[in-house]
């Protein structure tokens, strides 16, 4: 006969691998640089080289993890998403921003939507389509690279100057479309701006003919949580018009979620 304590033991016990291997993960996310490499990984989870690589070994099967070959590092992999998708579907953001899509959606005649971070990513998660003949559909669960033209824009202006120092090392940067237009002094400058008037714009540089303008939405911490973006084929004409609009309706969104918007751009004005 079984022991009852001893049953009672085996069902509460945590499995070691899997809590290594979560604790891999949860420390991959929370690093400021998306990116780390085996000896860091494994100081910072409490674990020996040869277990950390077994299990990121692992997890890269999965595609939960990716490797940077060259500089021998990991981050966070796409097969995440699809375990995510299933959790974002209920997300609280959802329907949190659901009032300010249709504002938006309404106000432009335009496909309005919201997408949060997530690693280097921003993943939409909620979205309205304006009433024009001709609009843009993106899905829900789209990923974007956190550098995405006005998406990347409104919310790197707003990261911390060392963690927007860091994104700004990567190589292939698609604030301005392809990596080869890159132009580094125009792209400072669009990030002042958008710290000084709450919404960056992408008229026609990623796709021709397409425009998008975005605002930062951010968490209780002050920290930039994700962005509304608004896109359509709207005339270049009303972009500052649209784009007061939705800088606007994130910073109503924001303060739904806690954040103290006039102390975030009381900061950032202070800066500039």
């Amino acid at each position: 006969m079984i022991d009852e304590d001893k049953k009672k033991v085996e069902y509460t016990s945590l499995v070691p691998a899997v809590d290594q291997a979560s604790r891999i993960l949860i420390c991959l996310a929370k690093t400021p640089s998306f990116k780390m490499n085996l000896t860091d990984i494994c100081k910072n989870v409490g674990i020996h080289k040869s277990k950390g690589y077994a299990i990121l070994k692992t997890l890269l099967n999965f595609k939960f993890v990716e490797r940077d070959d060259e500089g021998k590092t990991y981050t966070l992999g796409p097969g995440l998403i699809s375990l995510s998708r299933r959790v974002l579907d209920n997300l609280e953001y959802r329907d949190k921003a659901g009032p300010f899509l249709e504002r938006l959606a309404r106000q432009t005649n335009a496909t309005a939507t919201f997408g949060i971070i997530n690693a280097r990513n921003f993943i939409v998660i909620a979205k309205r389509e304006g009433s024009r003949e001709v609009f843009l559909t993106i899905r829900v669960g789209y990923r974007l690279s956190i550098t995405h033209g006005a998406v990347g824009k409104a919310i790197v202006s707003f990261l911390p100057e060392d963690e927007r120092e860091e994104i700004l090392k990567q190589e292939r940067l698609l604030f301005h479309g392809d990596p080869s237009r890159l132009d580094r002094g125009r792209l400072t400058a669009e990030f002042e701006r958008c710290r000084k008037i709450g919404y960056a714009t992408d008229l026609g540089e990623m796709f021709p003919g397409l425009n998008a303008i975005a605002a930062p939405v951010f968490d209780h911490e002050g920290r930039p949580t994700g962005a509304l973006l608004v896109t359509g084929v709207f005339p270049k004409s009303l972009a500052h018009e649209y784009g007061s609009r939705i800088a606007a309706c994130a910073r109503d969104f924001s303060v739904t979620l806690g954040a103290d918007v006039d102390e975030i751009y009381r900061i950032d004005k202070h800066k500039d």
